[in-house]
């Protein structure tokens, strides 16, 4: 209830006892109020005593000093403890700590294998390693003497990443070895050689990147066409063209343009070796194109001809999950392996430029062929700089290290080249070597002294992963479909053979893995 002064109020129980008195309600208070300050004062009393029981019990305990017992009683030596240094291998100190391994790379990504050191599975994908900072170059050198098993560990890589999204080139495949696994995947391998229907236009638009207006286009073909042209001249003169070679290039392949929308390489020669006269103001011109007009007349009129005289009957299809080139019908002529591989590389560029064309294995098998010209070695040079750019990996494939030193003389831009592609790969994937080899191969890698032991005494099958600065020793698995569908030693491992009359059974077993 509120008084006549509203700044004091007054309150009253609500509820009571029944017909209560005043002064039984104050009784009943007091009582309340000795209760609470009886058991404060009983818990003060507890806690006096507990601290005092264990201020007693502190008193009658006794305790060490910091420094131990005095006296034999203290059980250490006058002298400090000393023991012999002691060295042993870490096969055998593995025994004291057998439960030390490599983490290993994770498991996302693309199943190789068994790692040999921990046991556990090994799993590799050069994107999912470079998204993780793992890596900062997604490129791949493998490897291996033949029969180590270095071929089917590419294809199983490249077929195993398809699952994922993405894609494989094989831009040049001189055994044919790819062309079975490519048809396999849903994938096209284009046949090249003498005797065939198939024709190889280098002067062909290719892919049109997406998102590129038309003069952007026009300019990048017309580069393309002038870049591909003078390749091509200089694989075929093994030389590097002069100004006046490069003029009499550009100016018949303008003519030959205006001629037709998509010329072909005859119309070219024709103009490099008679040019319009309206061009040829001074008359020199075909003395000074005389030399190139002749080289690309091979391409059509001479030893070469028969691949690029006409247009083209096979097509580059880019969304295929896996093309590769089968130059196994022209094995025999390296000049024509390298001019079809110019070619093919100049319409990988065209795709690899597209934004939208996803992540892709390219694939250089028996490189050591391949980086001996001078233009094709340039262009897979820059491929692999700009490996990142383009969202692709690259794998270059040796029997030894030592093919490298094939590749120019030492000093030469051609040999610093190819170590660069080396040096751009941080992924070094190495097989069996044979003991004369050990040496190079790691100079050439940067291995250990138990890295390099390692390499002889590999089994089929078995690699060193050099990651960065990560080792480890794999064993790779093959699904038994792959086994069948990677097998190249089909001539050496079948079921029986007769000479005359000698029935010759083969004894190698039939899982054996291809080199």
């Amino acid at each position: 209830m509120t008084g006549q002064d509203d700044s004091r109020l007054h309150t009253a129980v609500l509820v009571g006892p029944e017909g209560e008195r005043r002064r039984a309600r104050k009784a009943r208070r007091q009582a309340a109020a000795k209760v609470e300050t009886d058991a404060r004062q009983h818990r003060k009393v507890e806690a006096r005593a507990k601290w005092e029981a264990e201020q007693a019990e502190r008193r009658n305990t006794s305790y060490l000093p910091a420094s131990g017992e005095a006296g034999p009683a203290a059980l250490r030596t006058p002298g400090r403890f000393r023991l012999p240094k002691h060295q042993d291998t870490s096969a055998t100190l593995a025994g004291q700590y057998p439960f030390l391994a490599e983490a290993g790379l994770g498991s996302q990504g693309v199943f190789v294998g068994q790692d040999l050191y921990s046991g556990g599975s090994f799993v590799f994908d050069p994107w999912v390693l470079y998204q993780r900072g793992l890596i900062t170059a997604p490129n791949v050198v493998l490897a291996g003497i033949v029969g180590s098993g270095k071929s089917s560990l590419a294809k199983s890589l490249y077929t195993r990443s398809l699952p994922f999204g993405r894609r494989v080139y094989v831009p040049g495949d001189p055994k044919g070895e790819h062309t079975a696994v490519a048809e396999a995947v849903g994938g096209r391998a284009i046949i090249l050689g003498h005797g065939l229907r198939n024709r190889l236009n280098p002067l062909d638009q290719g892919h049109r990147p997406s998102a590129v207006s038309d003069a952007e286009w026009a300019m990048q073909v017309a580069s393309r066409r002038r870049d591909l042209i003078g390749a091509l001249a200089e694989t075929v003169l093994d030389r590097a063209l002069s100004p006046l070679e490069h003029t009499a290039i550009d100016l018949a392949l303008r003519d030959a343009v205006r001629s037709a929308e998509v010329p072909i390489l005859p119309m070219v020669v024709d103009r490099i070796l008679t040019p319009s006269a309206a061009d040829d103001e001074d008359g020199r011109l075909a003395e000074d194109g005389r030399l190139v007009g002749h080289a690309l007349r091979r391409l059509v009129a001479g030893d070469l001809q028969g691949l690029f005289d006409g247009p083209s009957t096979v097509r580059f299809d880019p969304s295929l999950p896996m093309v590769s080139l089968d130059l196994s019908r022209v094995a025999e002529n390296s000049t024509l392996i390298s001019v079809l591989m110019t070619c093919s590389s100049a319409w990988m560029e065209s795709a690899l430029s597209d934004p939208a064309g996803g992540q892709r294995w390219v694939i250089y098998d028996e490189a050591w062929r391949l980086m001996q010209y001078p233009s094709l070695l340039r262009r897979m040079d820059a491929q692999w700089r700009l490996a990142r750019h383009f969202g692709i990996a690259n794998m270059l494939i040796f029997h030894k290290l030592s093919d490298l030193d094939n590749v120019g003389d030492a000093g030469t831009a051609m040999r610093a080249l190819a170590s660069s592609l080396l040096a751009n790969a941080e992924t070094r994937i190495v097989y069996r070597q044979e003991p004369d080899q050990l040496g190079s191969t790691a100079l050439a890698l940067g291995l250990t002294g138990t890295e390099q032991k390692l390499l002889p005494g590999l089994g089929t099958g078995q690699g060193l992963w050099r990651i960065k600065d990560r080792s480890f020793v794999v064993q790779h698995q093959l699904h038994p479909a792959e086994l069948a569908a990677f097998d190249t030693t089909g001539r050496m491992t079948s079921d029986s053979r007769e000479f005359g009359n000698l029935d010759v059974r083969s004894a190698i077993p039939n899982d054996r893995q291809d080199s």
